[in-house]
């Protein structure tokens, strides 16, 4: 679609701050009104608008998709939604090491147990470590508390939330992330522990490179859309 519109504004109204090009209610791809939950969600929105020169590109509006996602595919099932994102609880990247002794298993040790402490103590739970890959389930108790967490979020911290859990393997990580435990950098590393370590010991390669940093922008990006969720702070 190419652009149309001269002017973009915003108009408050029962569900938010809605979007508005020539005083035209924008769309979501399934046809809801495009509404947001803050001012600095929505002004962020506005710009992305704002910036489109000729034709719209999805890609370079990143917190416009993340809006559409809360609206057509979060919002008509909450519930199903927080589900799945809670279910990365069951085979966190964070519990699955490497064999007792390797240098690996130190590393992980080193970056992963402060993140696992940490979850411990704030939700009162605990979690079963794993040497390999086989997997082994965790308590049901641990697990039930994790799926009110998640279930207790909103629905465009959900959007975001499923991205964070998609691209890191690890609800522990999303959830610090919601919770501001930490710099995103720091819990983005922490997700990447295992690439890390074998460019060091291997050396990088430029595709799986790029394909990282890729993944960094689209973690940074949900980011974003959670801190824009919230008090300008």
């Amino acid at each position: 679609m190419k652009r149309f519109w001269k002017e973009v504004t915003l108009e408050q109204g029962t569900y938010g701050y809605a979007i508005r090009l020539d005083r035209r209610a924008v769309k979501t791809p399934t046809r809801n009104e495009l509404a947001l939950p803050t001012q600095r969600l929505a002004d962020a929105v506005v710009v992305e608008w704002e910036s489109v020169e000729k034709d719209i590109d999805p890609t370079q509006m990143p917190m416009t998709g993340f809006a559409n996602a809360a609206i057509d595919r979060v919002a008509p099932d909450r519930d199903a939604f927080a589900a799945a994102i809670a279910a990365y609880g069951e085979t966190d990247l964070m519990c699955y090491r490497a064999a007792q002794g390797e240098a690996l298993a130190e590393r992980q040790s080193e970056i992963w147990d402060p993140w696992l402490d940490w979850a411990r103590r704030r939700y009162d739970v605990s979690f079963v470590v794993v040497e390999g890959i086989i997997h082994k389930p965790q308590p049901e108790a641990t697990l039930e508390k994790l799926r009110a967490v998640v279930a207790a979020r909103g629905t465009f911290e959900l959007a975001a939330m499923a991205k964070l859990a998609h691209l890191s393997g690890s609800l522990i990580a999303t959830l610090a992330v919601v919770e501001n435990v930490g710099t995103a950098k720091e819990i983005w590393n922490a997700a990447c522990l295992d690439e890390l370590w074998q460019e060091e010991l291997w050396g990088a390669d430029y595709w799986a490179q790029k394909n990282r940093s890729d993944r960094e922008s689209d973690f940074m990006q949900a980011v974003r859309f959670l801190d824009l969720l919230g008090p300008k702070t």
